[in-house]
């Protein structure tokens, strides 16, 4: 199923397509625990789901600095 979310760290929309059904996305936005309501998503998938952070997002936001 493609999911849409705003990031919340960059204000971006982004869409991926991840194995969830309309029933547990309901759940979710009913208020279940993200990990209840996906436990077969990873944790990156998941905090898609709950924050609209890509993996590149991540990745940008917290690599180690050159400096260090």
């Amino acid at each position: 199923m493609n999911i849409t979310r705003k990031s919340v760290l960059s204000g971006k929309v982004s869409t991926l397509d991840i194995p969830v059904t309309s029933q547990k996305l309901i759940a979710y936005e009913s208020r279940v625990s993200v990990q209840d309501a996906f436990p077969d998503l990873s944790p990156a998938e998941r905090e898609f789901v709950r924050a609209g952070i890509t993996v590149e997002e991540w990745a940008a936001v917290y690599s180690p600095d050159e400096d260090d």
